[in-house]
């Protein structure tokens, strides 16, 4: 090795430090940049015509996918899936939204993900149904609610109704809240919905 090195001349040298700084510099690079990053939570953007209440409830939302500045923000109860969006910059061009309620109402803790653009099947949730098959309570529509063993028209117009008057469902025994479904039935959707 030393014989090698010997037979090398300045520039040959100058040149294989060079190569070695900067592979070590650009190792330290990809290190540091592959160390886990705090999670900084955003408040909210809000224009000045709409004050936050010091009594409303503040809402932790992760908005990921694609938009132009995923992260967590910080809302207030009765802020809109809409609002988080704008809050991240907005969808990014080709964005998949009409699989997102833009209307529905924030809760505390959720992740709205937003679909990159489909090139061939997509594996994200159409509507009220999610990639695994189950029926979101929260933005099903009455069809796709009556999909659900026992769960006739009027059941599915009191779940949206309930779900209307009071916000979604923060997990699936909630349902016990709608008016005409009992432990029975609710067994018996279980393992077909999610929130």
């Amino acid at each position: 090795m030393r014989d090698r090195l010997a037979a090398l001349s300045r520039g040959e040298i100058i040149g294989l430090l060079l190569v070695v700084g900067v592979t070590l510099v650009g190792g330290a690079l990809w290190y540091v940049r592959s160390l886990p990053q705090p999670v900084e939570i955003r408040a909210a953007v809000r224009p000045s015509a709409s004050p936050v209440s010091s009594s409303a409830s503040v809402l932790v939302v992760d908005v990921a996918g694609w938009v132009h500045r995923p992260g967590v923000y910080e809302f207030v109860e009765g802020d809109r899936v809409i609002d988080a969006l704008e809050a991240a910059g907005g969808p990014r061009k080709g964005a998949q939204t009409t699989s997102l309620n833009l209307a529905s109402p924030l809760v505390d803790a959720q992740q709205i993900l937003v679909p990159a653009p489909s090139r061939g099947p997509t594996t994200s949730s159409q509507g009220g149904v999610e990639a695994s098959g189950k029926v979101n309570v929260n933005s099903a529509d009455a069809t796709q609610l009556e999909s659900l063993s026992g769960i006739g028209e009027v059941l599915a117009q009191a779940i949206i109704d309930h779900r209307e008057d009071n916000g979604p469902f923060k997990s699936v025994d909630q349902l016990m809240d709608v008016s005409g479904i009992g432990e029975a039935t609710l067994e018996e959707i279980r393992d077909q919905v999610t929130v």
